[in-house]
C-alpha cells in the first residue's frame, strides 16, 4: 500500500539529508508503527506519504514514495485527500472549521459526498470516537485530548485507505487513549485500512503494531521488522521491555499481560525488599512561604464550572503531578496559578501574591508556565536568538538559556528556525526558556509530550535539581511513567473536583488507569519504575 523506493529528503541549504536511504513497503491492513529518537525524521517520512513533503514543506525529495500506487511526487496532497488522512502533532493548526460536527462533515464536504452519508458517518464517528457529548462545542474551548480526537475523527470520516498518525495519543488520558487504539485497531482488522503511526508514548502502542519501522540516529537507514526484534536493538523502548532486558526475559514482552507471565520469579526476589519510592518526600521547609494556597477555589469558563471546591497547598521543594482525564481541569488550574483566570469563587495565592492581582512583569518572578503549545512562547528567528532574550528576560547571565537547551537537547544548532525543529525540540526549547528565569513555582502542561525516552530522562534530571533547590513544580500530565520517576505526590482531578491527593506510589499503583507499567507487571508489590528495580537487584545480587 505504501511503498518507499531510495529516498531522502534535504531541506534548503541543509548539509546533510533530514531522512535518506528508505527503501521499505507498508503492507495494506496493517499497522505499522514508526520510531526513534527526537529529530531523527519521524515527521519528514509521515508527511512524505501524504505529499507534504515536498509540496508543502519545500525541500528536495529523491527516490520515489507511492500510496495505493499515486506517486507522491507528482500527485499534490488534495489529489491524495481521498486515499490518504492525515492528523499531526498539533490538531489546531489544522482545524478550518468552529464546531466539532462541523469540522467532522467538511472533509466529506470537500469530497462531494452525499448529504444522508455525511450524517451517518459523522454520528459513527461521534460514537466511535466518545464525542457525542460535545458535538456543538466551539473547538476553540475544548482540552488538547479533546482537540486531538476530533482531529482524529475528522480523518476517519472519510474512510481513506491510508492513515497517517504523528503522536496520536500525546495528549490523551490513558482511557481516551485506549479508545483512539481500539478504533484503530478496527479500522485494521474489519477495514483493512492500513495505518502508518510515529508516537514516542511505545508502552501505550508498541503492542497493537504488525510491525515497527525504527529510525536510529539522523540520516541512518531504517530497520523494518517484528515489534520485538525491533525492540530488543531500539535505543528507545517502553518499560516493560527496559524491565524484560534487565531480567533477561526472552521474548521480549510488548504488554504488561505478557510481562506479568513472566515475572513471577522476580516478584519472589523483590517481595522483602522495600522501593525507595515508598518513603520519597519533598524535603521539609516550615519556615518557608508555601508555593501555592489555593481555599476553595472555582473557576467559571462560560457557563460551566471548570474548578469548584479546590483546596491544594504546595510547598517549596514539592514536585506534584496532576492527573485526570481530558477536560478535567488541569490546564484551567494552572492557568489560574498564572492569573489567566480571575476566580469565580475562593481564594488563591502564589508565592504569597494574588496572581489575578499582579502586574505579568512581576509574576514572571513568581511563576513561570510551559504551556502545552511551546509555539506561543517562541517568537525569535533562531534558537540562539530565542536563548538571547530568555538570558536578557531573565537577567540571567549570558549562556544560561543555551546552557539548559544543550543539556535537553544536544546537537541542535544556533542557526535553526524554532519553526523547522520537532514538536519535542520545540517543547523542549520553550522548557528552557522558561527555566532561564528559574521561578520559585514552575508549571508546565504536558511536558513530555513528542519526548523520546532520552529526552524525558535529560528532562526529569533538569527537574529534580530545581525541586532539591527548593522550586516547587506542577505537571499537568497524562504521562503515568513521568509522575512514577519524578513527582512527590499525585493530584487527580475530575470534573473539575480533587478526587484524590497523596503521595505518589499510594495514588498511582492504587489506579488501574494511572498506575505505570512496572506497578502493573509487579503488583501487588508497590514498584513503580525500571530504575528502583535496577538498584534493589545490584543490591541483591
Amino acid at each position: 500500500m505504501i511503498r518507499f523506493e531510495q529516498v531522502s529528503v534535504t531541506y534548503g541549504d541543509a548539509s546533510a539529508p533530514a531522512v535518506q536511504g528508505i527503501d521499505l513497503t507498508v503492507p495494506e491492513g496493517e499497522l505499522c508503527l514508526l520510531v526513534g529518537p527526537s529529530g531523527v525524521g519521524k515527521s519528514t517520512v509521515l508527511n512524505a506519504v501524504c505529499g507534504l513533503v515536498p509540496h508543502f514543506t519545500g525541500g528536495t525529495l529523491r527516490g520515489r514514495v507511492t500510496v495505493d500506487g499515486r506517486d507522491t511526487r507528482t500527485h499534490k496532497p488534495r489529489e491524495l485527500a481521498d486515499v490518504v488522512g492525515t492528523v499531526g502533532q498539533d490538531p489546531l493548526s489544522h482545524f478550518v472549521t468552529d464546531t466539532v460536527e462541523d469540522e467532522l462533515a467538511y472533509g466529506m464536504e470537500s469530497l462531494g459526498l452525499a448529504p444522508d452519508v455525511m450524517r451517518r458517518r459523522v454520528e459513527e464517528t461521534l460514537d466511535l470516537l466518545g464525542l457525542a457529548d460535545l458535538r456543538d462545542r466551539a473547538l476553540a474551548t475544548l482540552s488538547g485530548g479533546q482537540m486531538q480526537r476530533v482531529a482524529i475523527g475528522s480523518v476517519l470520516t472519510t474512510h481513506p485507505k491510508v492513515l497517517v498518525l504523528d503522536e496520536p495519543t500525546s495528549a490523551l488520558d490513558p482511557a481516551a487513549a485506549e479508545e483512539v487504539l481500539a478504533v484503530l485497531q478496527r479500522l485494521v482488522h474489519d477495514l483493512g485500512t492500513t495505518v502508518l503511526m510515529a508516537e514516542h508514548r511505545l508502552e501505550r502502542v508498541v503492542q497493537y503494531a504488525d510491525q515497527v519501522i525504527l529510525l536510529p540516529s539522523p540520516g541512518a537507514a531504517p530497520m523494518m521488522g517484528d515489534p520485538a526484534e525491533i525492540m530488543a536493538v531500539s535505543p528507545v523502548h517502553p518499560p516493560v521491555v527496559a524491565l524484560g532486558r534487565l531480567a533477561d526475559w526472552s521474548p521480549l514482552p510488548l504488554s504488561v499481560r505478557d510481562a506479568r507471565r513472566k515475572a513471577a520469579p522476580l516478584r519472589s526476589r523483590l517481595e522483602d525488599i522495600t522501593p525507595p519510592a515508598a518513603d520519597r518526600a519533598a524535603p521539609a521547609r516550615p519556615s518557608a512561604t508555601p508555593s501555592v494556597v489555593a481555599s476553595g477555589l472555582g473557576v467559571r469558563r462560560g457557563r460551566a464550572d471548570a474548578l469548584h471546591g479546590v483546596n491544594l497547598t504546595l510547598q517549596p521543594g514539592e514536585t506534584m503531578a496532576l492527573m485526570g482525564r481530558n477536560g478535567a481541569g488541569k490546564s484551567t488550574l494552572l492557568s489560574t496559578l498564572v492569573g489567566m483566570h480571575e476566580p469565580s469563587s475562593g481564594t488563591v495565592r502564589v508565592d504569597g501574591v494574588t496572581p489575578h492581582r499582579t502586574g505579568p512583569r512581576t509574576l514572571l518572578r513568581h511563576v513561570g508556565l510551559v504551556p502545552q503549545e511551546p509555539r506561543d512562547l517562541l517568537y525569535a528567528d533562531t534558537v540562539a536568538a530565542e536563548c538571547t532574550a530568555a538570558d536578557h528576560d531573565a537577567g540571567a547571565p549570558a549562556g544560561s538559556c543555551r546552557d539548559l537547551v544543550t543539556r535537553l537537547l544536544p546537537d541542535v544548532p544556533d542557526s535553526v528556525h524554532p519553526r523547522d525543529l520537532s514538536e519535542g525540540q520545540r517543547l523542549a526549547l520553550a522548557l528552557a526558556v522558561v527555566l532561564t528565569a528559574r521561578p520559585p513555582l514552575l508549571l508546565l502542561d504536558e511536558p513530555t509530550r513528542g519526548l523520546d525516552y532520552a529526552a524525558k530522562a535529560r528532562l526529569t534530571e533538569v527537574l529534580r535539581g530545581l525541586a532539591a533547590d527548593g522550586h516547587a513544580i506542577v505537571l499537568a500530565t497524562h504521562d503515568v511513567e513521568l509522575a512514577a520517576e519524578l513527582a512527590h505526590r499525585v493530584v487527580i482531578l475530575a470534573d473539575g473536583e480533587i478526587v484524590a491527593d497523596g503521595p505518589t506510589n499510594e495514588v498511582v499503583v492504587s489506579s488501574p488507569s494511572f498506575a505505570p507499567q512496572v506497578a502493573k507487571v509487579l503488583a501487588p508489590l508497590p514498584w513503580l519504575t525500571v530504575p528502583q528495580v535496577a538498584g534493589a537487584l545490584e543490591r541483591t545480587a
